[in-house]
Order: C-alpha cells, then sequence, then structure tokens
C-alpha cells in the first residue's frame, strides 16, 4: 500500500463552454489550484477508466488523446460526422458512433489509441443508453462483448481481427451488462413480450456458446432496467421501473429492486421496509455491501451486506443519491436534482454521523480518489446560473468554492485507491477538528450550559408573523372608525360619522328599554 507522501497528486478536469483545464490538486497552494494543462479548445472531454488517458473531442470533429502523466496529446483522429465516443477503461482502445449516411454502413469503429488503426467496424442504427458503449469491455480489458439481434458476441481483446470468437443465445434481448472485475459474467435482459414476463439472468463467459444460466428473475409491468455489478463479480442488483404505478401511488411510476448471485443462493426481491419507489442503490468499492435510499418522501437510507441482510439504518430524509468513499469507511448521502441539496457524512464502519450540510443546485457529485475530499458541482446546461464548483472534506466541511459564469464539466481524474495510503492515515495529515453540523440531524436532548451560550451570544430569532394581506392590516383600525367599536378610545380621536352612528344606537337602546318597561 502506498504511503501519504508516494501517493499521486489529485487533479480536476473542468470544462467550460469552449476549453478545458486540468487543475492539480487539492491541497491547493495559497488556497488556489495550480494548472497542469490550460486552455485546450473542445466541445466534450472524458479520461479512461483508469485515469491514464484523456479524450477530448473538438469541434471540427476530431479527438486528441492525452497521456495523463505528461499532459502532451499523444494520438489524434479525424472522424467526421462523429456523434460519441468513448476509452476502453485502460485507454488502449477509442470506439466511436458516427452518424450513418446509408444503411447497412459501417458506422461504430474501434480504433487502437497507441498507432491510430482501426481494428474493428460494424453497423449501428440508433445510439441509446442500452446500446452505447457498443462493445463493453471488463476492467482489465481481458474480456470484451457487444449485444446483437437475439445474441452475445465475444471478441479476443487481443486480435479483433479475429472477428467474433463465440456468441451466447439469448432470444429477444434488449440489454447486457459485463461484470468488470473480473469480466467473468454478462447479465441480460429480455423484456415483456406477448404474455411472456421480463427477465434477467446472468451467464458465465467462458466457452459462451455452451453456457446455461447460473441465475434468473422474471418480474412483470417493467419498462427500463439498471444492471448494476459489484466489484468481484459475485452480485447484481436489478432495478425495475415501470412508467405507469397501477396503485396510483406515484406520478413517476413504481420501480423494484432485485438482487441476483452467481451462485443462485439469492434471486429474489431486497426486503425495504418503507413503501415508494427506489431513488438510488450502489455498491460499495469493496463490493462486500450497498445501499438504497427508497420509499416516498422522505426517503429512507439502508445499508445491506453482501447476502441482502441489513446492516445499518441511515435515517430518513430528503435524499436520492448514495456516494462511497473509494477507501471505505465513509459514505455521502444527499438529496439532489429537484431536492434542496442536504448532505450527511457518515463514518458507517464506526455507525456515526459526522456531519450535515447542504449543497444547493448541485447536478454531479463525486469523492475524490483518496477519500479524503468530496466534490459537487452545478453545471450547464442542467442549469445556466449559479455555476460553480464546491469541495468538502471528509467530514462536511467546506474546502473550496469557485463561481463560474458557464461551467459545462468538473471531474475528479481517476485513480485505483490502492495507489493511496490507509484512509486513517490520509484523514490524519488534513488537521481537521470536529466539525458541527450546519443542520441538526433530529431532536436531542440540549445542556443547560449550551441553551445559557445561545441565549447570550445569540438571542433566538423570532417567529415570524403569519402573512396578512396590505387591505387587512388596518382593517381593525377602519372598522373601530366606521362603528365606533372602540369603547375605550377617547370620544375626541373618533370620527364625526363614528360619533352620529354612536349616538343613533344609544337612542335604539333606549327606545327600546322604554317599551319593553312599558309593557
Amino acid at each position: 500500500m502506498a504511503s501519504t507522501d508516494q501517493s499521486p497528486t489529485l487533479e480536476i478536469l473542468v470544462r467550460t463552454p469552449e476549453e478545458l483545464s486540468i487543475w492539480t490538486g487539492p491541497p491547493f497552494a495559497n488556497g488556489q489550484p495550480g494548472v497542469k494543462l490550460e486552455k485546450v479548445s473542445c466541445v466534450n472531454a472524458k479520461f479512461s477508466d483508469d485515469g491514464s488517458r484523456l479524450m477530448v473531442t473538438k469541434s471540427n470533429s476530431v479527438i486528441s488523446i492525452y497521456d495523463c502523466k505528461s499532459a502532451k496529446e499523444i494520438r489524434s483522429f479525424e472522424v467526421p460526422n462523429v456523434t460519441s465516443a468513448i476509452l476502453s477503461p485502460c485507454g488502449t482502445f477509442l470506439q466511436t458512433f458516427q452518424k450513418p449516411s446509408a444503411p447497412q454502413e459501417k458506422n461504430v469503429t474501434l480504433w487502437k489509441t497507441e498507432n491510430g488503426d482501426p481494428v474493428y467496424q460494424h453497423s449501428q442504427k440508433n445510439l441509446t443508453k442500452t446500446t452505447w458503449p457498443a462493445i463493453q469491455f471488463s476492467s482489465n480489458e481481458a474480456t470484451a462483448c457487444r449485444m446483437a439481434t437475439n445474441e452475445v458476441q465475444f471478441f479476443d481483446t487481443r486480435d479483433f481481427s479475429k472477428g467474433i470468437i463465440d456468441r451466447l443465445r439469448v432470444p429477444g434481448v434488449s440489454a447486457i451488462e459485463l461484470s468488470s472485475a473480473p469480466g467473468s459474467h454478462v447479465a441480460a435482459y429480455v423484456p415483456e413480450s406477448k404474455g411472456i414476463p421480463a427477465c434477467v439472468q446472468i451467464f458465465p463467459c467462458g466457452n459462451a456458446s455452451q453456457s446455461q444460466a447460473v441465475a434468473r428473475r422474471s418480474f412483470f409491468r417493467c419498462s427500463t432496467t439498471q444492471l448494476k455489478w459489484n466489484h468481484g463479480s459475485t452480485g447484481l442488483l436489478v432495478l425495475v421501473q415501470s412508467d405507469v404505478d397501477k396503485t396510483n401511488q406515484s406520478y413517476y411510476g413504481e420501480s423494484k429492486l432485485f438482487y441476483l448471485t452467481i451462485d443462485g443462493k439469492h434471486e429474489g426481491l431486497v426486503p425495504l421496509s418503507k413503501e415508494g419507489p427506489v431513488h438510488d442503490a450502489q455498491w460499495s468499492y469493496s463490493g462486500l455491501e450497498f445501499a438504497v435510499v427508497y420509499g416516498f418522501m422522505p426517503a429512507k437510507a439502508t445499508l445491506f451486506d453482501k447476502k441482502c441482510n441489513p446492516l445499518l439504518e441511515l435515517g430518513t430524509g430528503p435524499y436520492n443519491t448514495i456516494r462511497w468513499n473509494p477507501k471505505g469507511k465513509f459514505l455521502c448521502l444527499a438529496g439532489f436534482g429537484n431536492l434542496p441539496g442536504d448532505m450527511v457524512f457518515w463514518d458507517y464502519a464506526d455507525k456515526k454521523q459526522l456531519a450535515a450540510t447542504k449543497a444547493e443546485w448541485s447536478v454531479t457529485s463525486e469523492w475524490s480518489p483518496d477519500g479524503r475530499y468530496f466534490m459537487t458541482a452545478t453545471t450547464a446546461p442542467r442549469l445556466q446560473v449559479d455555476n460553480g464548483i464546491k469541495i468538502f472534506h471528509y467530514n462536511g466541511s467546506l474546502y473550496f468554492t469557485k463561481m463560474f459564469d458557464k461551467l459545462f464539466q468538473a471531474d475528479w481524474k481517476p485513480e485505483p485507491a490502492d495507489k493511496f495510503g490507509d484512509i486513517t492515515e490520509l484523514i490524519k495529515s488534513l488537521n481537521l477538528g470536529k466539525v458541527e453540523d450546519k443542520k441538526p440531524s433530529g431532536p436531542g436532548p440540549k445542556s443547560a450550559e449550551a441553551s445559557n451560550k445561545l441565549s447570550s451570544t445569540n438571542p433566538p430569532a423570532q417567529k415570524p408573523a403569519a402573512y396578512r394581506p396590505p387591505h387587512a392590516k388596518n382593517a381593525a383600525a377602519v372598522q373601530a372608525e366606521l362603528l365606533g367599536i372602540g369603547e375605550s378610545s377617547p370620544a375626541g380621536s373618533m370620527s364625526k360619522n363614528a360619533l352620529r352612528n354612536k349616538k343613533k344606537r344609544e337612542k335604539q337602546k333606549e327606545k327600546k328599554a322604554a317599551s319593553d318597561a312599558n309593557s
């Protein structure tokens, strides 16, 4: 394990409307980030999963590959009408999708970044979340496959010129997910058809043509699915979503979370204790536990082990996002998007909450590779105002803020977590004191000393009065003036009309009293 002194430097990619830069840090010298790569004109940029390469798409259909260690351009590709591009996990291959100009045109190309040669091509009609990237790789690039009509095709990553080396027959398949570490299994989703329920199946990748499903789960009312493998490729979370909720409890449809294991010991629902949608479900980096945010607002958050047993309840609140610390130990529970941006930082190893704070209007959020910092960003085009970056310490204290007129992207450069030291040593190097919650986590007893301190230094704010429309603010005074209701007010302060009305009422009372006496 690397020591703190030998750990790689953290880097952040920042992209504005016309250019990108790469910052060094945190920690920042003099409170401001250093700049490693400055003002590269581009329309898009993306790191490879291992952080060794950076792909930069420029406006004239030119894609440049940079070496992240030297920050130098090492290869350039000119791809006309390119719509999308992505690097393989180790940066060995570049995959591009071009808008097809003719039927059966081979518009998906796999390029070797080392020499710029195309190694494989095929035809693909459209680009969707389930069909891109067209060729999926395991994290070490030892396994590669793609979804075709009624089958999954496998390739030899050392020699793509061999073409398809194996085929897995899956009638009706519409989405697949290759396990990444290791690439030993592939999950396939088949939607509902003619009264037959939808299903998710898990197949081993070795000798795929002879493979039988090692796990299977069927379900009705499914519009889309998300397939999420753990690290170690032993478990799969299947988030099933339907556009329509037949119980009419949710406008956004209904969702269910299933858990499947490759040994077939678990093929059922995750036991969630609150009704409502599943907002987020994420595996920890170790692959030994996962967390789920679920239920109608205020949502509930629970940690489960890989046997699907609850480990820890994280409480309820306006949350829809989970972010695991890559070094373990910590976790951030947040509410972004249409929620107000509440964030709660947990030390889940010690089962205690560290702090609660806010990052309003955040669009993206992620932990740094060393686990010491948490970055949120407000970006366009999702939000056109208040664009900026906030960096927090692991315990929720705000470390750095920078605002932009327009910000499109803010990403950490990926680094393997094992390149950094132990998390307990890393956080000691920050020399942070105890951070108090900016937002109380719940009701609790207060000491007399604390309450005295509060009253002496910061007197409690008065509760705001209820809203009254302008025409009603002086209604009582006007009524008293017209009707003479204010008995305690001196006669000299009443208007002539009020005095006249008062005398009329007194005369009517006297007449009534006299008539009652005569009768």
